[in-house]
């Protein structure tokens, strides 16, 4: 059963026609079989379709360059992907990631959930949000 994710964009996970748990084997295999279905390569001849089949293809290659990376992966699953720049900075990823386990480990000890720690994170990233923490 498909899991949406992401209020942005698709669901990677539906994109894929999978569950939030499924492993990386199962990914790889979901990947392969639409990545067949709808190469562009496939589709020359019916050009009305070919536009279609390309904006899919693109879609399965963005979520699973996603799902497939165990640090993106994280990332995603934590809601925060939209941190992350197109120039995929590696630096910025593992900080990410890092704020993500402090953010699990702090959840676990206060009960926070993961929601709250998110709207904390995005304040301090706001103009308002840096003045108050003295970030600015």
């Amino acid at each position: 059963m498909p899991v949406k994710m992401s209020e942005v964009g698709p669901c990677y996970y539906s994109v894929l026609g999978l569950c939030k748990q499924a492993s990386d084997s199962e990914i790889r295999g979901a990947y392969r079989k639409l990545a067949l279905k709808w190469h562009p390569d496939r589709w020359l001849k019916d050009q009305v379709a070919a536009g279609q089949a390309k904006r899919q293809f693109q879609q399965i290659q963005e979520a699973y360059s996603v799902l497939s990376d165990k640090g993106k992966k994280r990332i995603y699953d934590a809601g925060m992907l939209g941190f992350l720049g197109d120039d995929d900075d590696e630096g910025f990823c593992d900080f990410m990631q890092e704020m993500i386990l402090m953010m699990e480990n702090v959840r676990s000890k206060e009960g926070s959930t993961l929601e709250d720690l998110q709207a904390l994170l995005m304040g301090m990233t706001t103009e308002g949000g840096r003045e108050k923490s003295g970030l600015n």
